[in-house]
């Protein structure tokens, strides 16, 4: 009969066993998960290349895209200030055009504000008045029906004078009354037109303003009258007039001879 076994021996000899299964385990573990992370970091470089082959299509797409492809929606909005934040849209005009400038159609609205969110000063500037006003429509139904008469195959961009001021505040209003915004990324400004035309022309100009520019165009004298169909109406007009004017010499000519 052999000697008896000692308890604590058989544990070390289990504990020795069971190591390089533990190890063994470790390992395949281990690789499992380099494996999962090889898979992981090439689909990210796989998506990530996609993107960028997407976005390289989608500027070359807009590179080649015709002129005729594009309308012009020349806005006007009235505020209750110029905070779009605090104040309210209380007017809205647009007139939209082929990219010959030739009109396609034209809306105005007055858009319903609430009395905190306009200001006196903007008030009396664009003609604001709270009895005149009662009835107007919401501003989700005013944006609603400007989506509605906008072209659906041509890329609309929105086009005016300071321009970007209107599209800040219509930005706003759609994304909070939930309603996709209809305008192109781009925009055309007058004023850009109006200081490029004076480079070439060789002429200069005391301001960058609708009323400089109206009034230099010949279309106006005195003030503008601060309404939105009025204002929208100008500024097309305005926009028309320099338009045909341009490029009649070498900019470098007209530069040398300012």
């Amino acid at each position: 009969m052999g000697a008896p076994s000692h308890p604590a021996s058989e544990r070390a000899a289990k504990a020795c066993l069971a190591q390089p299964q533990a190890h063994r385990v470790e390992e395949v573990e281990q690789a499992e998960h380099a494996e999962q992370a090889e898979h992981a970091e090439q689909a990210e470089h796989a998506e990530q290349a996609e993107q960028a082959e997407q976005a390289e299509q989608a500027e070359q797409a807009e590179e080649e895209r015709p002129v005729a492809d594009f309308a012009f929606a020349f806005l006007d909005c009235e505020f209750g200030g110029l905070d779009p934040e605090r104040h309210d849209i209380t007017e809205i005009a647009v007139i939209v055009t082929d990219y010959r400038l030739v009109e396609l159609g034209a809306r105005e609205w007055k858009v319903a504000a609430r009395e905190d969110r306009v200001s006196a000063e903007a008030a009396a500037i664009s003609g604001y008045d709270a009895e005149a006003w009662k009835g107007a429509p919401h501003v989700r139904d005013v944006l609603t029906e400007l989506s509605a008469m906008l072209p659906t195959d041509k890329t609309v961009v929105p086009a005016g004078q300071n321009v970007r001021m209107d599209v800040l505040f219509l930005e706003r209003a759609y994304r909070l009354c939930g309603i996709s915004y209809p305008f192109d990324y781009h925009v055309i400004d007058l004023a850009t037109l109006f200081y490029t035309w004076s480079l070439v022309s060789g002429e200069p100009v005391a301001a960058l303003s609708l009323r400089q520019a109206a009034t230099t165009a010949g279309l106006i004298e005195g003030a503008v009258p601060h309404r939105a169909m009025a204002d929208t109406r100008l500024t097309l007009d305005a926009f028309r007039h320099y338009v045909g004017r341009l490029a009649l010499r070498p900019p470098s000519e007209a530069l040398a001879t300012g």
